[in-house]
């Protein structure tokens, strides 16, 4: 196995490094160039040019690896797999909005071993690595310890929206959000699940995501103490559909969807 420690050290730079890049990239988004995707999905030259940055960086130092960015795909290698999400929140990073993140997991034989979200804009970096605690900016963090889900802060996304089907978050919404004190939403996953791992969550919930947008982000708030999995209590689901919460609300939060899907 690699040293953990020390690739987590060089995760750190790197990433930092990338949020230089992409926080370059939105003082100029008069003149940044924007593609489609796919419906309500864009991807910038910022996006490409981070991903490319980051993965160049990998491949100098762990040729042997694999990578799987969300602009450029997946390329094979040995039982190490890098998972990528060069700016996570693109329609608020076309806005000017501080609220994207670079979200970046390691995998060893499919479970994340190392992850690492980046806020460039409010200059936040939360870390986690095996068997060692989640941190925010180099201090200990640590889950909520809200018991009622009445009072209690919750994340959500629209995800789905991309999709021509009916976005079923939209009825999930309506039966949670009167019965939890209120939710925020930052358009990055990524985000949203680190609020959870520093206790500005109490819980995240989202439909339609990738291995990208949770890779790094449910690692570092399991390592903070969440508990993760889909909407009917199993990790089966990932990631097309989680749940994160700070464990205590966990299974109030089950209860509802199971009333609703």
């Amino acid at each position: 196995m690699i040293d953990l420690q020390t690739t987590q050290r060089f995760l750190h730079e790197m990433i930092l490094q990338a949020g230089q890049i992409a926080a370059e990239y939105q003082k100029n988004l008069k003149t940044l160039h924007v593609s489609r995707k796919a419906r309500r999905d864009d991807v910038t030259e910022a996006d490409i040019a981070v991903e490319q940055f980051l993965v160049e960086h990998i491949r100098q130092r762990f040729p042997e690896h694999a990578i799987y960015g969300e602009e450029s795909g997946q390329t094979v290698g040995n039982e190490y797999r890098w998972v990528i999400d060069p700016i996570d929140g693109t329609t608020s990073f076309l806005h000017g909005q501080p609220f994207y993140s670079i979200s970046i997991g390691l995998e060893y034989h499919g479970n994340t071993v190392l992850g690492a979200v980046y806020q460039p804009a409010m200059h936040e970096l939360f870390e986690a690595v095996q068997d060692g605690p989640a941190k925010l900016n180099d201090q200990p963090i640590h889950v909520s310890q809200q018991e009622e889900l009445s009072e209690c802060m919750m994340g959500t996304g629209f995800a789905c929206l991309r999709q021509a089907d009916a976005c079923i978050n939209l009825r999930c919404l309506s039966h949670i959000l009167p019965r939890i004190r209120d939710i925020r939403r930052c358009g990055s996953a990524a985000m949203d699940l680190c609020y959870v791992a520093c206790g500005r969550f109490d819980g995240f919930w989202e439909f339609n995501l990738n291995p990208y947008d949770i890779s790094a982000g449910a690692f570092i708030a399991e390592r903070a103490g969440a508990t993760v999995s889909d909407m009917r209590g199993t990790r089966d689901g990932l990631p097309k559909e989680i749940l994160c919460t700070n464990g205590k609300v966990h299974a109030g939060m089950l209860k509802l969807f199971e009333a609703i899907l």
